[in-house]
């Protein structure tokens, strides 16, 4: 058996080499983070397990790599790229790997949430300008927290929001408890945050959920995260509210569109943080992440 990372970034590619056991199967490490769907068949020849950062892979493209019988997807937002149910019917497993950059991306969330409520990019983009755009920003301390989803990103977020003395609220899909997090209805949880932060994954359930009922719900001038996937937002009824003042100020690191698109409206609004779906990017997350996928490739070569 043999495996191919499909669209490793130099980092990544790097992080994987250096993993890898002389005993692990065969391991070829594409650097080319911009495959396109059509290269994947060349790129994959014979090899039985692909690992897959963030291409699409249509079913009709993985059917065309005849040994495929395992895709590792470096994260949970496999549905993204791809089609987990119809892979399988053509007998190719899809494989998530969760748990390793929920430190990271919960730091990030509340990086963005902290930059939300200090205006410190509107305000960088400004005195770059020439001008100085002084802003009054918001206390965060006894503030309330409201968390959408409460996985292992969720968790951090909620230990990171109360040690610097916010309550924490939070709404789950099944029931959880956390020492510290009030668990609340959606529609309590919306309406009672000065911030509401997204952690959901995305599935058929999840998407558009927060859409313009949910965004009338919340307090007006609410601060609001989205570190989790785009498609989980309506994006035309967050657009709306951030238009509106509605929502004071949006930071975000996802979006329904990825690359986002030159001159989307997102990018013509002062009163949103933009950053390029890279919550997870760190060193520490990087590790985490190939030694799991390693871990899948191993398990799955036995």
């Amino acid at each position: 058996m043999k495996a191919v990372f499909i669209d490793a970034s130099e980092s990544l590619g790097d992080v994987t080499e250096r993993l890898r056991l002389n005993d692990d199967m065969p391991i070829s490490v594409n650097r080319n983070p911009d495959i396109t769907p059509d290269e994947i068949p060349a790129v994959v020849g014979d090899a039985d397990v692909i690992w897959v950062d963030h291409t699409s892979l249509p079913t009709d493209i993985a059917s065309q790599c005849p040994n495929l019988r395992h895709v590792v997807f470096m994260g949970t937002g496999a549905r993204s790229y791809m089609d987990p149910e119809e892979l399988a019917e053509v007998g190719i497993q899809v494989h998530i790997i969760k748990g390793y950059g929920d430190t990271a991306v919960a730091e990030c969330a509340f990086g963005l949430m902290w930059d939300a409520a200090k205006s410190f990019t509107r305000m960088d983009r400004g005195v770059r300008a020439g001008g100085w755009p002084r802003t009054d920003g918001v206390e965060l301390t006894g503030k309330t927290l409201g968390l959408i989803g409460f996985g292992g990103i969720g968790a951090e977020m909620a230990r990171l929001g109360r040690g610097v003395g916010m309550r924490v609220i939070a709404w789950n899909r099944s029931p959880k408890t956390s020492e510290g997090v009030e668990f609340l209805p959606l529609d309590q949880v919306l309406a009672q945050s000065h911030v509401v932060s997204i952690h959901l994954l995305l599935n058929d359930e999840t998407r558009g959920m927060i859409d313009a009922a949910c965004f009338e719900k919340m307090r007006d001038g609410v601060l609001f995260v989205n570190t989790a996937r785009g498609a989980v937002v309506d994006e035309e009824a967050m657009i709306q509210a951030l238009e509106s003042g509605k929502i004071a100020h949006a930071g975000l690191d996802v979006y329904e569109t990825e690359p986002l698109p030159a001159e989307h409206p997102l990018t013509r609004l002062e009163n949103v943080t933009l950053s390029a779906h890279s919550a997870f990017r760190t060193p520490e997350a990087s590790d985490k992440l190939v030694q799991a996928a390693l871990a899948h490739t191993r398990r799955v070569s036995r």
